[in-house]
């Protein structure tokens, strides 16, 4: 079957590092024969407001809705004009208008780099659309309001069906992902009875579908220390909104930085690949940004898309990047400065593309 991905650049190291994840998806692609998969570039960001006075227009959203799944680099909000209505941040629009429910942050160790800790391989699970998040939440009129000068309010919201849908994904992934069979659920029920009390009977209820996964659970507190300090414990870890972001950031952490954290965001019938780190304005238009994470992301993309369609040959080269990767990072001649390299964002991924068409 033939396949439409579309590709959003964003803005800053996002120009630079998603066209390195489409080169080596494509090296990938194209070394399975029979692979149909065809790239559409759609514009987002400053780039787009400079061109079509808007940061996401509406040809994007009506371009991306023919397509199978998309890419997104990242989005330099922060530095978009305040109060113009037409400079608005991408990524949460796109996550709530396509119900992407839950997005999943691997971070892994690589033994041939310098981390914090060794031997992780642990999985994010993170509720999208809920939580304190008022740009995100999928009930209109919830978020933050400000009463008076001296005070201001967020409303967290958590529902039993978003709850019911992030951790059905997250034993789904427990069990694709083999090894430990294991879910960790986070929460801070002792405080938000009513919220996350709802988000752990409904996280409970779910468990009893999925007898040969382990659940166990921790107060956000407790977890982030034994996180720190014995990361290699844990398998898939599941978290509503907030406690989600932090964590797979913290997670990054000890695995070399934002630079080695992918992700990709799931829903029933589209998924996009977007990496967890930021548009990095500071090493923009200097070739220095490390693409891994935009490269896993979208080797997280061909995955997903190999699974839902039970189309071994996207499997295949959604698994030929993962090879591809890890032997470059292996070998250690094609890095980036924060993996203690010397090589160019494009030089890194023109590595990794050139071991995706040898494998």
């Amino acid at each position: 079957m033939p396949y439409n991905i579309g590709v959003l650049n964003g803005d800053d190291i996002g120009l630079e590092v998603v066209p390195q994840a489409v080169r080596v998806m494509q090296a990938a692609i194209a070394a399975e024969t029979g692979l149909d998969v065809q790239f559409h570039d759609f514009p987002v960001g400053w780039p787009s407001y400079l061109e079509y006075g808007h940061t996401l227009p509406q040809q994007t959203m009506d371009g991306l809705r023919q397509m199978d799944g998309f890419v997104l680099g990242p989005i330099g909000h922060a530095a978009y004009p305040k109060g113009d209505p037409n400079c608005v941040n991408a990524h949460p629009i796109l996550r709530k208008q396509f119900d992407l429910f839950a997005n999943m942050r691997p971070t892994r160790s690589y033994p041939t780099l310098p981390s914090v800790q060794r031997d992780v391989d642990l999985l994010v699970v993170r509720e999208n659309n809920e939580g304190f998040q008022p740009d995100r939440n999928m009930i209109a009129g919830c978020g933050e309001f400000q009463p008076t000068e001296d005070s201001a309010f967020s409303v967290r919201v958590i529902t039993k069906r978003g709850s019911e849908r992030v951790a059905r994904a997250a034993f789904e992934a427990a069990r694709q992902r083999g090894g430990k069979r294991r879910v960790t659920a986070i929460h801070k029920r002792t405080v938000f009875k009513l919220t996350d009390g709802l988000f752990m009977r409904t996280v409970e209820s779910v468990a009893k579908e999925y007898p040969d996964i382990t659940l166990d659970d921790y107060q956000v507190d407790t977890f982030a220390m034994h996180l720190v300090m014995r990361p290699q414990r844990f398998d898939v870890i599941l978290c509503t909104n907030m406690f989600g972001d932090i964590l797979s950031d913290q997670a990054a952490g000890l695995v070399g930085g934002l630079g080695m954290a992918p992700g990709l965001n799931i829903g029933d019938t589209q998924a996009m690949a977007q990496a967890t780190h930021g548009s990095a304005p500071d090493i923009a238009g200097k070739k220095l940004a490390n693409p891994y994470a935009m490269i896993m992301s979208g080797q997280m993309l061909l995955e997903w898309l190999g699974a839902r369609n039970q189309d071994a040959r996207m499997v295949a080269a959604a698994r030929r990047i993962t090879t591809a990767v890890e032997q470059v990072l292996g070998e250690g001649k094609a890095l980036t400065r924060d993996l203690s390299g010397t090589a160019t964002t494009d030089e890194m991924g023109a590595a990794i593309a050139e071991v995706c068409r040898a494998l």
